[in-house]
């Protein structure tokens, strides 16, 4: 007998197995019977073996009826489990064999990114000029139905002469306000692509996923609607300093203004946020302040406008910087549905609360809009032109590295420039083009990334082992002997005795 210490061996089995096959009653009345009729023809036999009173049989009781058996896979199971295997390990075979290959996921990444750079730089590109030419182009007025030229002398009475004078589109706060009023466009089309891409979802499951989240956070609707009141102001302000200075400067100059906006985020982030600190991105941040110096002073002080103009682009990258940094701050980290709802919210509240704002300036005559003539035509291909670049630079990252989107910002600054001298023959240079070119540079120091010295340590690191591979690691007297782990020297022997 074996003790209660032994283990189950094939001498000592100890181990109780379940049996394979489950009988049915009238298999055991048979097998009875089988063994009665083997007694008697054996009466040395073994004796019958008792059934086991834990598990009675019942009639209903079958083969067919019984589980499925779970100690012992079968063997289609095996081959299915054993081929799965196998292709997860060729599949990681070659993903290490060919990491850069044109489809794997970063290759894809890659393609994607450079896809939103160019829709992203398009983009800003036609909002930006599309803004500026309704301010250049002279739009003459009519009055009773005839167009008089704004040259003319005809002067009936002073609402006339008033009248002839409103010939130009000077209306940066209208402006700014219709083309805030498209972002209520964001939700819906989140929802659209949302119920494309997850059929399984309704249009309410979608909505109530979103408040739910923000519910979570701790946001009630009066605290949820004050938020959005107070980035509406910040973005309606930011997107005014911006149409207000292409009325200024040109849509180059401004375009490169407002790239500095991502050395105030890094110093935002710095100090709100308690980001890592990067000594790089401060040099690079008075790189730009110096191309804002320059840009500022290149027409002079007295008796031009282009300081007031620089002021105001450097303020809207900074109010774009305050917004962004905010946002982080304020809302936490959110998910593409709460980013798209807050935008149709901040939309909602331009429109309805800021209308009256736009009339009365109308009204008062700080703003003038073509009545007769008006633009309608740059001024929706603008809004459209904005919506696709806030859209595209608020949901880019999901499909692509954020370093795509920020690069859009620069890239449109040469093809700005490109369409300035082909439409209006503008030269870049002295002050202006060494201002552009500083602010160019100082942003790709902030796109620097935190661990770049690390990066650099590889590249002396592998540049220094390749140029030791040409010269020969025969002469090589430093290389290691892999035999004994000692460095090649003449004062030690192979074997790593001293000579």
């Amino acid at each position: 007998m074996a003790r209660d210490g032994d283990l189950p061996t094939i001498f000592n089995p100890k181990r109780v197995r379940a049996p394979s096959v489950i009988i049915t009653s009238e298999e055991v009345v048979e097998s009875e019977r089988s063994v009665g009729d083997g007694d008697r023809d054996r009466p040395n036999g073994p004796p019958p073996t008792p059934l086991s009173p834990r598990a009675p049989l019942t009639p209903q009781a079958s083969v067919c009826s019984a589980p499925p058996l779970t100690t012992q896979p079968s063997l289609q199971q095996a081959y299915s489990e054993s081929a799965a295997s196998s292709q997860d390990e060729e599949r990681q075979l070659r993903d290490k064999k060919c990491p850069r290959s044109c489809c794997s996921k970063f290759a894809k990444k890659i393609y994607y990114g450079i896809c939103v750079t160019l829709v992203l730089t398009l983009s800003l590109v036609t909002s930006t000029h599309c803004i500026k030419h309704m301010y250049l182009e002279e739009y003459p007025p009519t009055i009773n139905g005839l167009v008089y030229s704004t040259e003319s002398s005809l002067v009936v009475n002073n609402f006339t002469s008033r009248m002839l004078t409103h010939h130009q589109y000077n209306a940066p706060f209208f402006t700014a306000w219709f083309c805030t009023n498209w972002l209520i466009l964001f939700y819906p089309l989140y929802m659209v692509v949302m119920l494309i891409h997850n059929k399984c979802k309704s249009a309410n499951d979608v909505v109530v996923d979103a408040f739910s989240d923000f519910k979570e956070k701790g946001f009630t609707f009066a605290r949820f609607i004050s938020r959005c009141g107070l980035f509406c102001l910040l973005w309606v302000v930011t997107i005014y300093m911006y149409t207000y200075s292409l009325k200024i400067l040109l849509s180059t100059d401004v375009l490169a203004l407002f790239a500095t906006n991502v050395s105030c985020i890094y110093l935002l982030s710095w100090v709100i946020l308690h980001e890592q600190f990067v000594g790089v991105r401060i040099v690079a941040t008075i790189m730009c302040d110096t191309g804002i110096a320059l840009l500022a002073y290149m027409d002079g002080i007295t008796g031009s406008s282009t300081l007031g103009g620089v002021v105001l682009a450097a303020f809207a990258a900074a109010g774009f910087a305050i917004f962004k940094v905010l946002f982080r701050k304020v809302m936490g980290d959110v998910n593409s549905g709460q980013r798209a709802l807050f935008f149709s919210i901040l939309g909602v509240v331009n429109a309805s609360l800021l209308w009256p704002l736009c009339l009365a300036l109308y009204l008062t005559g700080s703003e003038m809009l073509p009545s007769h003539r008006m633009p309608w035509i740059y001024l929706l291909i603008a809004s459209i032109a904005m919506l696709i670049f806030h859209l595209v630079f608020q949901f880019g990252n999901v499909i692509t590295y954020n370093i795509f989107i920020s690069l859009a910002l620069i890239t449109a600054v040469p093809v700005s420039g490109a369409l300035d001298v082909l439409l209006y023959g503008v030269q870049f240079e002295g002050m202006n083009l060494a201002g552009l070119i500083l602010i160019g540079v100082g942003f790709f120091l902030v796109m620097f990334p935190d661990n770049w010295p690390d990066y650099i340590m590889r590249l002396l690191r592998w540049s220094r082992s390749r140029q030791r591979g040409n010269n020969g690691a025969g002469r090589n007297r430093d290389a290691m002997d892999y035999r004994t782990g000692y460095i090649r020297s003449h004062l030690r022997s192979p074997s790593g005795r001293v000579r």
